[in-house]
């Protein structure tokens, strides 16, 4: 999931009292505040496109929850498979819609589907953060949003919320859905944890306390608890479903047409990277791909130029940010290191749009780009890697080893190649 201010995210945004009944007393439709009962919860997963398509399998948990869609267009390229590794190796399921906040009849279509095969069978969710969220702030755009879906499909969704915006959330909502909070201790890696940090601080009936989780050797990954058993999360993903045999549970969900897509709001997301590279975005944007990408390489000119405006006045390089690029392979591609460039209008080192120019500080000739090919050590990261770690190893500046493409020294990957 995102970038949260309580939630501590990099893709993508703390517990002690342990009061109240467990989940598994609950009806069929689990949306009041629960607290937890250590001997009845669950250790459950998120995961999104990023990672692999079987990081549901290798990874042991009671439960998974995987990301489908993201506004009107996005699809995460691996959800089905991620999804059915998580049902064939024995976890229970569930699948989230991230909002973009934009026309709420289309996200709900965009979602279902794609989803709608599994309504029923896996939890319901809407991931509501604040990057790239047209309508944060605005609580009626999940009211809508939950509504429509449960007349899709006679299921409740649960809304995902970083701790501080939890006050987003309308009471009907949450009378009817569960409450997934996000709120971390800190950025230091962790397995499964039974009594994180302020859990059931708000009353939600599931808590995501980690996004530096490394199980099985496998991270980062999101950890949850869920404060019930299996049947309390079957029950959940049933809904209202089970009430009658004979008109809603054999109801099928219907997808529906969604309205013309926004293609200038796609390519907006095409330069902010929400489609990835290549294949990917290919993918991705499905039959819009030609027309939208037609508008990304107007707005952008054509391509990205290496010397700085005639009316920039910044450092010794300037580097137009082209679609992919992080601050770490702009300072790969072009010297220094990524905490040398400034000039990205989000304040945010992990936040750069394609178009816009940034400078690296300093004075003197500005040096050529450089190749990666030229570096003289490279190393492809390892579970449980850090930067630091890495260069301690090796004796060199962790500021100096450039290729992960967080752009953030604390978040590397495993299987990316770094260099220095």
């Amino acid at each position: 999931m995102g970038i949260l201010n309580n939630k501590g995210k990099p893709k993508h945004k703390r517990p002690c009292r342990h009061i109240g009944k467990p989940l598994t007393a609950l009806a069929a439709v689990l949306c009041v505040a629960i607290a937890p009962i250590a001997s009845a919860n669950m250790n459950v997963i998120d995961v999104s496109g990023w990672q692999s398509a079987d990081v549901t399998r290798v990874v042991d948990a009671d439960a998974a929850i995987v990301k489908i869609t993201e506004g009107g267009g996005y699809v995460n390229p691996s959800w089905r498979s991620q999804t059915d590794w998580a049902r064939q190796t024995g976890k229970a399921c569930g699948g989230y819609h991230y909002a973009d906040g934009g026309n709420v009849t289309a996200e709900v279509n965009h979602y279902l589907n794609q989803f709608n095969g599994y309504v029923g069978q896996c939890v319901l969710a809407l991931d509501w953060e604040s990057n790239g969220n047209a309508a944060w702030g605005n609580g009626d755009w999940v009211r809508q949003w939950v509504n429509q879906v449960y007349s899709r499909t006679k299921v409740w969704p649960i809304v995902y919320v970083q701790d501080s915006a939890v006050y987003q959330i309308p009471s009907d909502v949450r009378a009817h859905c569960m409450l997934w909070k996000a709120q971390y201790a800190s950025m230091n890696a962790t397995g499964w944890q039974s009594t994180p940090w302020n859990a059931g601080s708000k009353g939600e009936g599931m808590v995501q306390y980690a996004s530096t989780g490394y199980l099985n050797g496998v991270g980062p990954l999101d950890l949850n608890l869920f404060f019930g058993e299996r049947d309390a999360w079957q029950k959940i993903a049933n809904g209202d479903r089970g009430k009658t045999n004979a008109e809603v549970r054999h109801d099928p969900v219907r997808p529906q047409v969604t309205a013309t897509p926004d293609y200038n709001d796609m390519a907006t997301k095409v330069i902010r990277g929400v489609y990835g590279n290549g294949n990917e975005r290919r993918q991705a944007l499905g039959g819009a791909y030609d027309r939208v990408m037609a508008i990304v390489n107007q707005r952008l000119g054509g391509g990205s130029t290496v010397s700085a405006p005639a009316n920039t006045n910044c450092g010794s390089v300037c580097v137009t940010v082209k679609s992919g690029d992080t601050l770490s392979t702009i300072a790969a591609r072009n010297g220094g290191s990524w905490n040398q460039y400034t000039g990205y209008r989000s304040g945010n080192p992990n936040i750069i749009y394609a178009g816009e120019t940034v400078c690296r500080r300093g004075t003197g000739v500005a040096r050529q780009p450089v190749s990666n090919t030229y570096s003289t050590h490279r190393y492809t990261v390892r579970s449980g890697d850090t930067l630091g770690g890495i260069a301690a190893y090796y004796r060199v500046n962790m500021y100096s080893i450039h290729g992960y493409r967080s752009g953030n020294p604390a978040l590397i990957y495993p299987g990316e190649t770094l260099y220095w």
